[in-house]
Protein backbone atom coordinates (compact mmCIF):
# COMPACT_ATOMS: atom_id res chain seq x y z
CA UNK A 1 0.00 0.00 0.00
CA UNK A 2 1.55 3.42 -0.99
CA UNK A 3 0.18 6.54 0.50
CA UNK A 4 -2.88 7.86 0.02
CA UNK A 5 -3.71 10.63 -1.63
CA UNK A 6 -7.33 12.86 -2.22
CA UNK A 7 -7.12 14.89 -4.79
CA UNK A 8 -10.32 17.59 -4.73
CA UNK A 9 -10.39 19.31 -7.84
CA UNK A 10 -13.05 19.96 -10.02
CA UNK A 11 -11.00 20.73 -13.51
CA UNK A 12 -11.37 17.01 -14.76
CA UNK A 13 -8.38 16.82 -17.71
CA UNK A 14 -6.24 18.09 -14.32
CA UNK A 15 -7.62 15.39 -11.79
CA UNK A 16 -7.54 12.94 -14.74
CA UNK A 17 -3.67 14.28 -15.15
CA UNK A 18 -3.00 13.87 -11.17
CA UNK A 19 -4.27 10.40 -10.34
CA UNK A 20 -2.78 9.00 -13.17
CA UNK A 21 0.94 10.07 -12.53
CA UNK A 22 -0.03 9.72 -8.69
CA UNK A 23 -0.51 6.29 -8.95
CA UNK A 24 2.29 5.54 -11.64
CA UNK A 25 4.56 6.71 -8.64
CA UNK A 26 2.50 4.10 -6.22
CA UNK A 27 0.02 6.53 -4.23
CA UNK A 28 -3.51 5.27 -3.55
CA UNK A 29 -5.64 7.65 -5.42
CA UNK A 30 -9.46 9.25 -4.13
CA UNK A 31 -10.62 12.20 -6.32
CA UNK A 32 -14.02 14.34 -5.51
CA UNK A 33 -14.76 17.41 -7.58
CA UNK A 34 -16.97 19.48 -5.20
CA UNK A 35 -15.75 21.00 -1.43
CA UNK A 36 -18.57 19.72 0.02
CA UNK A 37 -18.01 15.62 -0.95
CA UNK A 38 -14.28 16.41 0.14
CA UNK A 39 -15.53 17.62 3.55
CA UNK A 40 -17.65 13.92 3.87
CA UNK A 41 -14.65 11.68 2.37
CA UNK A 42 -12.72 13.04 5.19
CA UNK A 43 -15.12 12.00 7.99
CA UNK A 44 -15.20 8.65 6.46
CA UNK A 45 -11.41 8.08 5.69
CA UNK A 46 -8.24 10.36 6.48
CA UNK A 47 -5.88 10.16 3.72
CA UNK A 48 -2.23 10.57 3.94
CA UNK A 49 -2.18 13.85 2.05
CA UNK A 50 -4.51 15.87 0.18
CA UNK A 51 -4.35 17.98 -2.68
CA UNK A 52 -6.73 20.98 -3.05
CA UNK A 53 -8.43 23.25 -5.36
CA UNK A 54 -8.89 26.71 -3.85
CA UNK A 55 -12.05 27.67 -6.16
CA UNK A 56 -14.51 25.04 -6.13
CA UNK A 57 -17.96 23.99 -6.04
CA UNK A 58 -20.19 23.12 -2.73
CA UNK A 59 -17.37 24.15 -0.62
CA UNK A 60 -14.27 26.34 -1.49
CA UNK A 61 -11.00 25.17 -0.82
CA UNK A 62 -9.83 27.89 2.13
CA UNK A 63 -13.22 26.89 3.84
CA UNK A 64 -12.56 23.14 3.54
CA UNK A 65 -8.74 23.86 4.57
CA UNK A 66 -10.23 25.38 7.99
CA UNK A 67 -12.31 22.79 8.34
CA UNK A 68 -9.64 19.74 7.97
CA UNK A 69 -7.39 22.20 10.82
CA UNK A 70 -10.68 22.40 13.38
CA UNK A 71 -11.18 18.61 13.37
CA UNK A 72 -8.65 17.03 16.04
CA UNK A 73 -8.53 13.67 13.60
CA UNK A 74 -7.62 16.53 10.80
CA UNK A 75 -5.79 18.94 12.37
CA UNK A 76 -2.14 17.50 11.14
CA UNK A 77 -3.32 16.56 7.84
CA UNK A 78 -0.94 17.71 4.69
CA UNK A 79 -2.55 19.58 2.54
CA UNK A 80 -1.12 21.15 -1.03
CA UNK A 81 -3.37 23.86 -2.33
CA UNK A 82 -3.57 24.11 -6.28
CA UNK A 83 -4.76 27.16 -7.32
CA UNK A 84 -4.61 29.66 -10.22
CA UNK A 85 -3.96 32.84 -7.80
CA UNK A 86 -0.65 33.48 -7.45
CA UNK A 87 -0.62 37.12 -6.09
CA UNK A 88 1.71 37.41 -2.84
CA UNK A 89 -1.51 38.00 -0.79
CA UNK A 90 -3.30 35.14 -2.26
CA UNK A 91 -0.44 32.75 -1.70
CA UNK A 92 -0.12 34.14 1.98
CA UNK A 93 -4.05 33.79 3.03
CA UNK A 94 -3.69 29.57 1.89
CA UNK A 95 -0.69 29.36 3.92
CA UNK A 96 -2.57 31.31 6.96
CA UNK A 97 -5.24 29.43 6.53
CA UNK A 98 -3.58 25.35 7.32
CA UNK A 99 -2.36 24.89 3.71
CA UNK A 100 1.39 23.55 4.22
CA UNK A 101 2.27 24.16 0.59
CA UNK A 102 1.10 26.10 -2.19
CA UNK A 103 1.41 25.62 -5.78
CA UNK A 104 0.15 28.14 -8.80
CA UNK A 105 -1.34 26.67 -11.83
CA UNK A 106 -0.14 25.98 -14.21
CA UNK A 107 2.52 23.82 -12.58
CA UNK A 108 4.67 21.41 -13.78
CA UNK A 109 3.56 17.85 -12.59
CA UNK A 110 7.16 16.55 -11.52
CA UNK A 111 7.64 19.94 -9.39
CA UNK A 112 3.95 18.86 -7.69
CA UNK A 113 5.07 15.31 -7.04
CA UNK A 114 8.59 16.35 -5.57
CA UNK A 115 6.66 18.18 -3.32
CA UNK A 116 4.30 15.89 -2.00
CA UNK A 117 7.48 13.26 -1.21
CA UNK A 118 8.94 16.41 0.52
CA UNK A 119 5.86 17.11 2.84
CA UNK A 120 4.90 13.22 3.15
CA UNK A 121 9.30 12.87 4.42
CA UNK A 122 8.46 15.72 7.09
CA UNK A 123 5.10 14.86 8.32
CA UNK A 124 4.50 11.16 7.78
CA UNK A 125 7.88 9.83 7.06
CA UNK A 126 6.35 5.80 7.59
CA UNK A 127 4.40 5.46 5.03
CA UNK A 128 7.46 6.58 2.66
CA UNK A 129 9.60 4.52 4.05
CA UNK A 130 10.91 1.63 2.15
CA UNK A 131 11.69 -0.41 5.90
CA UNK A 132 9.16 -0.59 8.83
CA UNK A 133 11.21 -1.63 12.07
CA UNK A 134 8.89 -2.49 15.22
CA UNK A 135 10.86 -4.46 17.98
CA UNK A 136 12.13 -7.62 16.50
CA UNK A 137 9.51 -7.07 13.16
CA UNK A 138 11.10 -5.94 9.77
CA UNK A 139 8.56 -5.20 6.86
CA UNK A 140 10.03 -4.41 3.82
CA UNK A 141 7.82 -2.81 1.38
CA UNK A 142 9.45 -3.52 -1.59
CA UNK A 143 10.06 -7.06 -1.49
CA UNK A 144 6.88 -7.89 0.57
CA UNK A 145 9.30 -10.09 3.33
CA UNK A 146 8.88 -9.95 6.54
CA UNK A 147 11.12 -11.04 9.28
CA UNK A 148 10.79 -11.22 13.37
CA UNK A 149 14.23 -12.31 15.22
CA UNK A 150 16.06 -12.36 11.90
CA UNK A 151 13.62 -15.27 10.60
CA UNK A 152 11.28 -14.99 7.54
CA UNK A 153 7.52 -15.00 8.24
CA UNK A 154 5.11 -16.36 5.79
CA UNK A 155 2.19 -13.71 5.08
CA UNK A 156 -0.75 -14.13 2.82
CA UNK A 157 -1.57 -10.60 0.58
CA UNK A 158 -4.12 -9.58 3.50
CA UNK A 159 -2.02 -10.06 6.45
CA UNK A 160 0.95 -8.32 4.85
CA UNK A 161 -1.42 -5.04 4.20
CA UNK A 162 -2.50 -5.31 7.56
CA UNK A 163 0.23 -4.99 9.33
CA UNK A 164 1.80 -2.87 6.87
CA UNK A 165 -1.23 -0.17 7.70
CA UNK A 166 -0.87 -1.01 11.64
CA UNK A 167 2.94 -0.63 11.66
CA UNK A 168 2.38 2.69 10.07
CA UNK A 169 1.01 4.36 13.17
CA UNK A 170 2.17 2.47 16.35
CA UNK A 171 -0.28 2.95 19.04
CA UNK A 172 -3.78 4.28 17.41
CA UNK A 173 -6.13 2.41 17.31
CA UNK A 174 -7.99 1.77 14.40
CA UNK A 175 -12.04 0.44 14.13
CA UNK A 176 -12.86 -2.63 12.04
CA UNK A 177 -14.79 -0.56 9.79
CA UNK A 178 -11.74 1.68 9.24
CA UNK A 179 -9.57 -1.17 8.71
CA UNK A 180 -11.76 -2.64 5.97
CA UNK A 181 -11.63 0.26 3.94
CA UNK A 182 -7.75 0.71 4.43
CA UNK A 183 -6.95 -2.58 3.85
CA UNK A 184 -9.65 -4.03 1.92
CA UNK A 185 -10.54 -0.85 0.02
CA UNK A 186 -13.73 1.44 -0.10
CA UNK A 187 -15.70 -0.99 -3.02
CA UNK A 188 -15.69 -4.08 -1.42
CA UNK A 189 -18.37 -5.33 0.39
CA UNK A 190 -17.95 -8.00 3.33
CA UNK A 191 -18.52 -8.00 6.67
CA UNK A 192 -16.75 -6.59 9.48
CA UNK A 193 -15.97 -10.05 11.24
CA UNK A 194 -13.59 -10.66 8.26
CA UNK A 195 -11.49 -8.17 9.85
CA UNK A 196 -11.02 -10.15 13.01
CA UNK A 197 -10.29 -13.12 10.75
CA UNK A 198 -7.02 -11.95 9.23
CA UNK A 199 -6.27 -9.98 12.46
CA UNK A 200 -5.98 -14.02 13.75
CA UNK A 201 -4.32 -15.20 10.74
CA UNK A 202 -1.83 -12.45 11.21
CA UNK A 203 -1.18 -13.37 14.96
CA UNK A 204 -0.64 -16.74 14.41
CA UNK A 205 1.74 -15.94 11.32
CA UNK A 206 3.83 -13.62 13.24
CA UNK A 207 3.54 -15.01 17.04
CA UNK A 208 6.93 -16.94 18.36
CA UNK A 209 7.50 -18.64 21.59
CA UNK A 210 7.73 -16.16 24.63
CA UNK A 211 7.61 -13.41 22.30
CA UNK A 212 5.25 -10.53 22.99
CA UNK A 213 1.88 -9.99 20.72
CA UNK A 214 2.28 -6.67 19.05
CA UNK A 215 -1.12 -6.88 17.73
CA UNK A 216 -3.66 -5.31 20.86
CA UNK A 217 -6.79 -5.57 20.61
CA UNK A 218 -9.20 -2.82 22.26
CA UNK A 219 -12.68 -4.30 23.23
CA UNK A 220 -15.17 -2.16 21.20
CA UNK A 221 -12.94 0.08 19.86
CA UNK A 222 -11.16 -2.41 17.17
CA UNK A 223 -7.13 -3.11 16.98
CA UNK A 224 -3.69 -1.08 16.96
CA UNK A 225 -0.24 -2.40 16.64
CA UNK A 226 1.02 -1.96 20.42
CA UNK A 227 3.47 1.51 20.63
CA UNK A 228 4.84 -0.39 24.17
CA UNK A 229 6.28 -3.86 21.82
CA UNK A 230 9.63 -2.12 21.22
CA UNK A 231 9.92 -1.48 24.56
CA UNK A 232 8.90 -4.53 26.11
CA UNK A 233 11.19 -6.65 23.48
CA UNK A 234 13.67 -5.04 25.12
CA UNK A 235 12.61 -6.00 28.21
CA UNK A 236 12.63 -9.78 27.31
CA UNK A 237 16.59 -9.39 26.04
CA UNK A 238 17.79 -8.16 29.48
Amino acid sequence: MGPRVLIVEDEEPLMLLLRYNLEAEGYEVDSVSRGDEAEIRLREQVPDIVLLDWMLPGLSGIELCRRIRARSETERLPVIMLTARGEEGDRIRGLSTGADDYIVKPFSVPELLARVRALLRRTKPAHIATLLRAGDIELDRETHRVRRAGQELHLGPTEFRLLEFLMQSPGRVFSREHLLNAVWGHDVYIDERTVDVHVGRLRKAISMPRKPDPIRTVRGAGYSFDETFAREEQALEV
